[in-house]
């Protein structure tokens, strides 16, 4: 049934926007932990260069 093949685009284009709205929202709300230490970054990195005269 030709007639019937514009559902199946519209079907895989809503599962798209779902899997991608999944995506998005996983990578914002689950993140890496980050360790800040303030003591010793000060301590182990050396200091910046100032680029201004």
């Amino acid at each position: 049934m030709p007639q019937m093949a514009p559902l199946m685009w519209l079907y895989l284009y809503f599962f798209f926007l779902l899997s991608l709205i999944i995506f998005m929202s996983v990578n914002y709300f689950i993140k890496p932990y980050e360790k800040i230490n303030m003591k010793n970054d000060s301590l182990t990195l050396p200091p910046q260069p100032t680029w201004k005269w």
